[in-house]
C-alpha cells in the first residue's frame, strides 16, 4: 500500500546478489506505476525503466530529447510502487562526464536500483537504428569512472552499454567491454548483439554479469531464456514489449469504438473493474483509512 516495503537499499542489495547468483533475471519494461505492479505480480525478477518508453509516452522520438529531471521523477514513481529491483536507462548521462555524475545520485535518490551508461555521441538515438555513432573510448571510459565515483550507495548498480558493434565492429566491443569492466562497471550492456554468438563472445571477454536487450523489430534475433542462460547472460530486458502490446490494444480499441459506437465488443479483452481494484490494494487502504479515521460525531 502507498509505497513497496523494501527499502531502495534493499532492493540495491537484492539485484546484487540476483546478479551473482548464475540465474537469469528477467526484467520487462514498464510504461507506468501500474504497468510495474503486474510485472510483480507475474513473477519477474525485475523492472526496467526505457529510455525509449518515457520517450515515447511524451510524444517524443528516442534521440536524446528527455530531461535527468523528466527520467528520475519516472522512476521514482515506478520504482516506489513495487517490491522490485528496477534498473533504468540514462542514456549518456544527460552530458559531460561530471552530468553523468549528478545523474547517478539523483537517480539513486530516486530509489532505482542501477543504471545504464552508454557510449553514444549526443544527441543519441535508438540503439537499434542505423546512423548511430560513438564517443572515443577515453571519453567513454571517463563516463564509466565518473558514474562509479559519484554513487554513495555501493550496491547501486552501474552498468555500462556499448553500441559500438554496430559502428566499429565486434573487435571494438570487446575492447570497450574490458575497459569498462577495469573502470568499475558492475554489469555490462552489449547493444544490438545479433545472436547467441555475439553474447557468448562477450562472456568469454568479461568476469563482470551481462545484460541482453530483446527488443522486437531490431537488430538482434530475439532468443529464449534458455538459449540466453547458456550463452552466460545475466539479466534480459525485454524494454518495449508491454507498451507495443497496449499500444497495439489501445488501437484495436479504438478503431471498434469508432466504427460500432460502443465498446460493448470489447468487454472480454478488458481488464475487471475488480482487477484493477486489487492490483491497486483497494482493499488495503480502505481497511487503512476506516482503521485510522474513526472519530464519529
Amino acid at each position: 500500500m502507498l509505497h513497496a516495503t523494501p527499502t531502495a537499499a534493499e532492493k540495491r542489495a537484492a539485484f546484487r546478489a540476483a546478479l551473482d547468483s548464475g540465474e537469469l533475471q528477467r526484467f520487462p519494461g514498464a510504461f507506468n506505476p501500474l504497468s510495474a505492479k503486474l510485472i510483480e505480480r507475474q513473477g519477474f525478477e525485475g523492472v526496467y525503466i526505457s529510455g525509449a518508453v518515457l520517450s515515447a509516452d511524451l510524444g517524443l522520438p528516442d534521440i536524446g530529447l528527455t530531461t535527468i529531471t523528466e527520467v528520475a521523477g519516472r522512476a521514482q514513481q515506478i520504482a516506489r510502487v513495487t517490491s522490485l529491483p528496477s534498473l533504468v536507462d540514462a542514456d549518456t548521462g544527460f552530458g559531460e562526464p561530471m552530468n553523468a555524475a549528478r545523474t547517478v545520485q539523483l537517480l539513486e535518490d530516486a530509489g532505482v536500483a542501477g543504471m545504464h551508461l552508454e557510449d553514444q555521441v549526443n544527441p543519441k538515438r535508438c540503439g537499434h537504428l542505423d546512423g548511430k555513432d560513438v564517443v572515443d573510448r577515453e571519453t567513454a571510459v571517463r563516463r564509466i569512472k565518473a558514474a562509479v565515483q559519484a554513487r554513495r550507495d555501493p550496491n547501486f548498480i552501474i552498468a555500462a552499454r556499448t553500441d559500438a558493434k554496430a559502428v566499429h565492429g565486434m573487435a571494438e566491443a570487446v575492447d570497450r567491454a574490458k575497459e569498462f569492466a577495469d573502470a568499475g562497471a558492475d554489469l555490462l550492456f552489449p547493444e544490438a548483439m545479433a545472436d547467441a554468438a555475439d553474447f557468448a563472445r562477450l562472456r568469454a571477454a568479461v568476469d563482470i554479469p551481462i545484460l541482453a536487450n530483446m527488443t522486437e523489430f531490431g537488430k538482434s534475433e530475439l532468443l529464449d531464456a534458455k538459449t540466453l542462460e547458456s550463452a552466460g547472460v545475466n539479466l534480459v530486458i525485454y524494454p518495449v514489449t508491454l507498451l507495443r502490446l497496449a499500444m497495439h490494444a489501445t488501437e484495436t480499441g479504438l478503431r471498434t469504438l469508432a466504427e460500432q459506437g460502443t465498446q460493448a465488443p470489447l468487454l472480454d479483452r478488458m481488464q475487471h473493474r475488480r482487477e484493477l481494484y486489487e492490483l491497486l490494494d483497494y482493499a488495503d487502504y480502505t481497511a487503512f483509512d476506516e482503521n485510522v479515521f474513526t472519530f464519529r460525531l
